[in-house]
């Protein structure tokens, strides 16, 4: 039977007028990936920064491996490791030389050092710039050092906020091979992201969190299943039909359910499989030719718009050191 790695109840934080936690509560099962998902104010790093003993919350409590993160802050820091948004190795040492250092300041043999960032420079595929100084790595290279780094001491727990914040899409993919290769070998992986497609494809459960509040919580597919069991889609070759094809799929669609379209691909949600055969029917007969037809299940971004009234979308506006995030 799993058993829970962290728990979090009531989880209350405040900074000035703003309420940055609210109420959060969450249990995150051993050996797993687990996501906090929401935008930027949601209070995503509030909570990493609570699990992390960096921050102390204003009410409720929390527990990481069993240990009160109030109480026991030193063994709760025993056990993780944390990655955040930014990476934070220095760059004027080479990657051994950061990997190194975090092992001799905490407390690791010169030779269990030495060997320790060896390891994780293969692990990470550094190996090759492993003598190199990390201002010449780039984007990606940084984040596979960082992550690296936070594995020094072979943490039980490993925090990932937003961790790739900033990458191309290919070194984002490696990243995620990365947390899932640690997951199967028994790491607790608790992750912020603003991605939906990053929670979709690497978290076992997660709970989305708007304006300090958890408002809803479970795994990938029984949150879209919250919206609706299908996602009918069409896209018309001529767009001057995009009209009348919105009317047919508007009448395949629940009286209330609104019709999406980015001004060709036309998008409604329909209770059931059968709406495709009728679709099929009903645009042949109006003599609609389409590039696209359609039937698949609720993203994660349909997911949010429903439940928040908005997306997720990332946001460059700075976030101020110690509030709300």
């Amino acid at each position: 039977m799993e058993s829970a790695a962290i728990e979090v109840r009531d989880l209350v934080k405040s900074f000035g007028e703003v309420k940055a936690l609210d109420g959060v509560s969450l249990t995150v099962k051993q050996g797993t990936v687990f996501g906090l998902l929401g935008p930027n104010g949601a209070g995503k790093t509030t909570t990493i920064r609570v699990l992390s003993t960096l921050m102390l919350p204003d009410g409720g409590s929390a527990s990481v491996g069993g240990f009160d993160v109030i109480e026991h802050p030193k063994e709760v820091r025993g056990l993780i490791g944390l990655t955040g948004q930014y990476a934070a190795v220095d760059e004027l040492l080479s990657g051994f030389e950061n990997l190194y250092m975090l092992g001799r300041l905490i407390g690791m043999s010169v030779a269990d050092s030495k060997a320790r960032a060896a390891e994780l420079l293969e692990d990470f595929d550094l190996a090759d710039a492993a003598k190199k100084v990390v201002k010449a790595y780039s984007g990606g290279m940084r984040r596979r050092l960082d992550l690296a780094a936070s594995l020094v001491g072979r943490p039980p727990f490993l925090y990932l906020d937003e961790p790739t914040t900033g990458l191309d899409p290919r070194s984002r993919i490696e990243l995620w091979g990365m947390i899932r290769a640690l997951v199967a070998n028994g790491t607790t992986v608790l992750l912020t992201t603003q991605y939906l497609d990053e929670a979709d494809r690497l978290c076992d459960e997660i709970v989305v969190i708007d304006h300090g509040r958890v408002i809803a919580g479970g795994t990938p597919t029984q949150l879209k299943s919250k919206i609706g069991d299908q996602i009918l889609e069409a896209r018309p070759t001529n767009e001057d039909q995009v009209d009348a094809t919105r009317a047919i799929l508007a009448s395949l669609a629940g009286e209330d359910e609104p019709i999406h379209s980015d001004g060709q691909l036309v998008a409604v949600r329909v209770a059931d499989r059968s709406v495709l055969a009728k679709a099929i029917v009903l645009l042949d007969k109006e003599g609609i030719e389409v590039d696209e037809l359609s039937l698949r299940r609720p993203s994660l971004d349909e997911v949010f718009l429903a439940l928040t009234g908005h997306m997720t979308e990332p946001t460059d506006t700075p976030v101020e050191e110690g509030s709300v995030a």
